[in-house]
Protein backbone atom coordinates (compact mmCIF):
# COMPACT_ATOMS: atom_id res chain seq x y z
CA UNK A 1 0.00 0.00 0.00
CA UNK A 2 1.59 3.13 -1.14
CA UNK A 3 0.39 5.91 1.98
CA UNK A 4 -0.41 9.35 0.18
CA UNK A 5 -1.24 12.69 1.98
CA UNK A 6 -2.76 15.59 -0.39
CA UNK A 7 -2.20 19.06 0.18
CA UNK A 8 -3.64 21.98 -1.38
CA UNK A 9 -5.88 24.96 -0.31
CA UNK A 10 -8.59 24.04 -2.52
CA UNK A 11 -10.77 21.77 -1.27
CA UNK A 12 -12.78 21.12 -5.06
CA UNK A 13 -8.99 20.38 -5.91
CA UNK A 14 -8.42 17.94 -3.22
CA UNK A 15 -11.84 16.14 -4.31
CA UNK A 16 -10.52 15.91 -7.65
CA UNK A 17 -7.42 13.75 -6.69
CA UNK A 18 -9.35 11.56 -4.28
CA UNK A 19 -11.36 10.36 -6.81
CA UNK A 20 -9.12 10.04 -9.23
CA UNK A 21 -7.28 7.32 -6.73
CA UNK A 22 -10.46 5.25 -6.59
CA UNK A 23 -9.44 3.77 -9.49
CA UNK A 24 -6.13 3.15 -7.48
CA UNK A 25 -6.76 1.23 -4.62
CA UNK A 26 -2.64 0.40 -4.00
CA UNK A 27 -2.45 4.19 -3.08
CA UNK A 28 -4.02 5.37 0.45
CA UNK A 29 -5.14 8.82 1.18
CA UNK A 30 -3.79 9.14 5.03
CA UNK A 31 -4.58 12.72 5.33
CA UNK A 32 -5.72 15.68 3.91
CA UNK A 33 -3.67 19.42 4.70
CA UNK A 34 -5.25 22.96 3.35
CA UNK A 35 -1.54 24.57 4.49
CA UNK A 36 1.70 23.76 4.49
CA UNK A 37 2.25 24.31 8.07
CA UNK A 38 -0.50 21.62 8.26
CA UNK A 39 1.09 19.29 5.82
CA UNK A 40 4.60 19.52 7.47
CA UNK A 41 3.06 18.59 10.13
CA UNK A 42 1.00 15.35 8.47
CA UNK A 43 4.62 14.17 6.78
CA UNK A 44 5.91 13.80 10.38
CA UNK A 45 3.20 12.37 11.42
CA UNK A 46 2.46 9.60 8.62
CA UNK A 47 5.66 9.54 7.15
CA UNK A 48 3.89 8.94 3.95
CA UNK A 49 5.50 7.27 0.55
CA UNK A 50 3.76 9.82 -1.80
CA UNK A 51 2.71 13.55 -1.46
CA UNK A 52 0.24 15.47 -4.18
CA UNK A 53 1.50 19.26 -3.17
CA UNK A 54 -0.13 22.42 -4.55
CA UNK A 55 2.77 25.29 -5.04
CA UNK A 56 1.13 28.38 -4.40
CA UNK A 57 -0.55 27.97 -0.82
CA UNK A 58 -1.51 30.40 2.06
CA UNK A 59 1.28 30.85 4.66
CA UNK A 60 4.50 29.40 3.07
CA UNK A 61 4.46 27.75 -0.70
CA UNK A 62 4.87 23.99 -1.56
CA UNK A 63 8.23 24.97 -1.98
CA UNK A 64 8.68 26.02 1.35
CA UNK A 65 7.21 23.40 3.02
CA UNK A 66 8.92 20.62 1.73
CA UNK A 67 12.59 22.07 2.04
CA UNK A 68 11.76 21.13 5.92
CA UNK A 69 11.18 17.92 5.36
CA UNK A 70 13.75 16.24 6.03
CA UNK A 71 12.99 12.30 4.59
CA UNK A 72 11.05 13.80 1.47
CA UNK A 73 8.47 11.17 -0.03
CA UNK A 74 8.36 11.05 -3.81
CA UNK A 75 6.17 13.94 -5.09
CA UNK A 76 3.93 15.10 -7.71
CA UNK A 77 3.41 18.64 -7.54
CA UNK A 78 0.03 20.11 -8.47
CA UNK A 79 -0.35 23.41 -9.77
CA UNK A 80 -2.01 26.55 -11.70
CA UNK A 81 0.48 27.16 -14.76
CA UNK A 82 3.76 28.57 -13.20
CA UNK A 83 6.21 28.87 -16.60
CA UNK A 84 9.76 28.99 -14.05
CA UNK A 85 8.34 25.70 -11.62
CA UNK A 86 7.11 23.67 -15.21
CA UNK A 87 10.72 24.25 -17.01
CA UNK A 88 12.06 23.37 -13.09
CA UNK A 89 10.31 19.89 -13.43
CA UNK A 90 10.82 18.83 -16.78
CA UNK A 91 14.34 20.05 -16.07
CA UNK A 92 14.61 17.64 -13.30
CA UNK A 93 12.08 14.87 -14.01
CA UNK A 94 9.47 15.05 -11.17
CA UNK A 95 5.77 14.82 -12.34
CA UNK A 96 3.18 17.72 -12.13
CA UNK A 97 0.12 17.95 -12.91
CA UNK A 98 -1.40 21.43 -14.01
CA UNK A 99 -5.03 22.09 -12.66
CA UNK A 100 -7.64 21.98 -13.60
CA UNK A 101 -6.15 18.61 -13.42
CA UNK A 102 -7.10 16.47 -16.31
CA UNK A 103 -7.87 12.59 -15.91
CA UNK A 104 -5.54 11.58 -18.90
CA UNK A 105 -2.72 13.72 -17.23
CA UNK A 106 -3.03 12.09 -14.02
CA UNK A 107 -3.33 8.42 -15.09
CA UNK A 108 0.04 9.51 -17.46
CA UNK A 109 1.91 10.34 -13.94
CA UNK A 110 0.11 7.71 -12.27
CA UNK A 111 2.00 4.97 -14.47
CA UNK A 112 5.27 6.97 -13.89
CA UNK A 113 4.68 6.59 -10.02
CA UNK A 114 6.97 3.35 -9.18
CA UNK A 115 9.63 4.83 -10.65
CA UNK A 116 9.17 8.19 -9.01
CA UNK A 117 9.23 6.37 -5.44
CA UNK A 118 12.36 7.51 -3.69
CA UNK A 119 14.16 9.74 -5.76
CA UNK A 120 14.72 12.22 -3.30
CA UNK A 121 17.55 13.78 -5.43
CA UNK A 122 15.04 14.91 -8.51
CA UNK A 123 13.09 16.58 -5.67
CA UNK A 124 16.28 18.60 -3.91
CA UNK A 125 17.35 19.84 -7.64
CA UNK A 126 14.05 21.16 -8.10
CA UNK A 127 13.65 23.10 -5.36
CA UNK A 128 17.36 24.77 -5.79
CA UNK A 129 16.17 25.63 -9.42
CA UNK A 130 13.03 27.06 -8.19
CA UNK A 131 14.60 29.14 -5.30
CA UNK A 132 15.81 31.07 -8.33
CA UNK A 133 12.70 32.42 -9.18
CA UNK A 134 12.13 36.33 -7.84
CA UNK A 135 8.75 35.40 -5.76
CA UNK A 136 11.00 33.20 -3.42
CA UNK A 137 14.26 35.18 -2.86
CA UNK A 138 12.66 37.89 -0.85
CA UNK A 139 12.34 35.53 2.08
CA UNK A 140 13.96 32.47 4.02
CA UNK A 141 11.65 30.05 5.67
CA UNK A 142 13.07 27.59 8.61
CA UNK A 143 11.96 25.83 11.58
CA UNK A 144 13.38 25.75 15.25
CA UNK A 145 12.67 24.12 18.09
CA UNK A 146 9.48 22.44 15.86
CA UNK A 147 8.29 25.87 14.78
CA UNK A 148 8.00 27.41 11.55
CA UNK A 149 9.63 31.20 11.16
CA UNK A 150 9.79 32.72 7.88
CA UNK A 151 12.49 35.22 7.75
CA UNK A 152 12.74 38.54 5.49
CA UNK A 153 16.03 38.21 3.74
CA UNK A 154 15.63 42.27 5.12
CA UNK A 155 16.05 41.30 8.58
CA UNK A 156 19.74 38.88 7.77
CA UNK A 157 22.26 40.80 8.69
CA UNK A 158 24.82 38.05 7.87
CA UNK A 159 24.94 34.24 6.95
CA UNK A 160 28.00 31.84 7.93
CA UNK A 161 29.01 28.70 6.66
CA UNK A 162 28.59 26.08 9.72
CA UNK A 163 29.58 22.21 8.52
CA UNK A 164 26.20 20.75 6.32
CA UNK A 165 24.35 24.31 7.45
CA UNK A 166 24.32 27.87 6.70
CA UNK A 167 23.53 29.97 10.04
CA UNK A 168 21.51 33.11 9.42
CA UNK A 169 22.16 35.60 12.16
CA UNK A 170 18.70 37.88 12.07
CA UNK A 171 17.43 41.02 14.01
CA UNK A 172 15.85 38.34 16.11
CA UNK A 173 18.52 35.88 16.30
CA UNK A 174 20.06 32.86 15.00
CA UNK A 175 18.51 30.08 12.49
CA UNK A 176 19.84 27.33 10.63
CA UNK A 177 19.57 26.00 7.00
CA UNK A 178 20.43 22.98 5.90
CA UNK A 179 21.75 24.95 2.13
CA UNK A 180 25.11 25.66 1.26
CA UNK A 181 26.90 29.10 0.98
CA UNK A 182 26.52 29.02 -2.60
CA UNK A 183 22.78 28.46 -2.83
CA UNK A 184 22.22 31.21 -0.95
CA UNK A 185 24.91 33.97 -2.86
CA UNK A 186 22.95 32.25 -6.22
CA UNK A 187 19.56 32.77 -4.57
CA UNK A 188 19.52 36.07 -2.63
CA UNK A 189 19.83 39.96 -3.99
CA UNK A 190 22.89 40.30 -5.65
CA UNK A 191 22.01 44.25 -4.91
CA UNK A 192 21.52 43.08 -1.08
CA UNK A 193 23.84 40.21 -0.47
CA UNK A 194 27.87 40.31 -1.43
CA UNK A 195 30.22 37.29 -0.59
CA UNK A 196 32.98 38.51 1.37
CA UNK A 197 34.59 35.65 2.36
CA UNK A 198 34.14 31.86 1.42
CA UNK A 199 32.38 31.44 4.77
CA UNK A 200 30.58 35.03 5.23
CA UNK A 201 27.91 36.81 3.34
CA UNK A 202 26.36 40.04 5.00
CA UNK A 203 24.09 42.58 4.17
CA UNK A 204 25.20 45.40 2.40
CA UNK A 205 22.88 47.32 4.84
CA UNK A 206 24.43 46.72 8.04
CA UNK A 207 28.25 47.63 6.94
CA UNK A 208 29.00 50.55 8.82
CA UNK A 209 33.08 50.28 8.43
CA UNK A 210 35.91 48.66 6.00
CA UNK A 211 39.12 48.49 7.70
CA UNK A 212 42.99 47.26 6.51
CA UNK A 213 43.78 44.61 9.24
CA UNK A 214 47.27 43.67 7.71
CA UNK A 215 48.99 43.78 4.05
CA UNK A 216 46.11 43.17 1.84
CA UNK A 217 43.91 41.89 4.56
CA UNK A 218 40.65 43.75 5.52
CA UNK A 219 37.72 43.44 7.84
CA UNK A 220 34.31 44.91 7.99
CA UNK A 221 32.04 45.96 10.83
CA UNK A 222 28.39 45.72 10.84
CA UNK A 223 25.36 47.62 12.61
CA UNK A 224 25.32 44.52 15.33
CA UNK A 225 29.00 45.56 16.31
CA UNK A 226 30.48 42.01 14.56
CA UNK A 227 33.85 42.56 12.91
CA UNK A 228 33.83 39.48 10.02
CA UNK A 229 36.60 38.92 7.48
CA UNK A 230 36.97 39.88 4.05
CA UNK A 231 38.57 37.93 1.04
CA UNK A 232 40.78 39.55 -1.59
CA UNK A 233 38.09 38.89 -3.91
CA UNK A 234 35.29 39.63 -1.46
CA UNK A 235 37.04 43.17 -0.60
CA UNK A 236 37.06 43.92 -4.96
CA UNK A 237 33.16 42.94 -4.66
CA UNK A 238 32.61 44.94 -1.93
CA UNK A 239 34.60 48.10 -3.16
CA UNK A 240 32.11 47.80 -6.29
CA UNK A 241 29.04 47.26 -4.59
CA UNK A 242 29.63 50.33 -2.43
CA UNK A 243 30.42 52.50 -5.05
CA UNK A 244 34.21 53.13 -3.43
Amino acid sequence: MIRTILIDDEPLARDIVKFYLTDHPEIEVVAECCDGFEGLKAITLHKPDLIFLDIQMPKISGFEMLELVDDKPAVIFTTAFDEYAIKAFEVNAVDYLLKPIDKGRFEAAMKKLPGRLNQQGNTEAVLDAAALSPAQNNRVVVKKDGVIKIIPTADINYLEADDDYVKMNTVDGVFYKNKTMSYFEQTLDVNQFIRIHRSYIINLAQVTKIELKEKDSYVVLLKSDIWLPVSKTGYAKLKVALGL
